[in-house]
């Protein structure tokens, strides 16, 4: 599968997924950006692991997640999320998430509507992130975070110094009943 229609099913899979714990509908994607560029570390568990993508998407009530696609030979949906609130915007172009859980996606979870549910691990951690989307221009994304049963999460991010590609999301009315 190319790497465009994987970000876009990866778009697709956070627009549309909703959350195992919350029976009301989850607040409504605003913004969704891609990065490109490589990981040089990425571990999850203390497994170590290359990754396939890097994505940025926002909510209208302010949640942030960094959202990685993983190079896993043994699972082609396995997907990992660094969420946080009250994320700032610091001096020199720097943004801070504070990182309270993790969303973590494969081939084992069970499915909503054919999308996968993912499994919601509450953490504690931090993004940082330098670059600007307002400027089209990131060039690094750190992540550090560890889940309330001790595993490790940590993400480190270099872009190949492309524009990043931003989307701002309306929401509407469902149009299927």
């Amino acid at each position: 599968m190319s790497l465009c229609r994987q970000l876009v099913a990866i778009a697709i899979i956070f627009l549309a997924t909703p959350s195992v714990a919350e029976a009301q509908s989850e607040p409504s994607t605003i913004a969704f950006a891609r990065i490109s560029g490589r990981c040089s570390t990425l571990i999850v568990a203390g497994r170590y692991f290359a990754c396939r993508a890097v994505a940025f998407y926002q909510n209208e009530v302010g949640r942030a997640n960094f959202t990685i696609v993983l190079d896993d030979p043994t699972d082609n949906r396995h997907i990992i999320t660094f969420s946080g609130d009250n994320g700032r915007r610091l001096p020199d172009d720097r943004y801070e998430l504070p990182i309270d859980r993790m969303l973590l996606k494969s081939k084992d979870r069970p499915r909503r509507d054919g999308l996968p549910v993912p499994l919601i691990e509450t953490s504690t951690g931090m993004c940082m992130q330098l670059g600007s989307f307002v400027s089209g221009q990131i060039s690094s994304i750190a992540c550090s975070a560890i889940d309330q049963n001790g595993r490790s999460y940590e993400l480190h991010f270099e872009s190949d110094g492309s524009p990043v590609r931003m989307w701002r999301v309306r929401p509407s009315r469902p149009t299927i009943k």
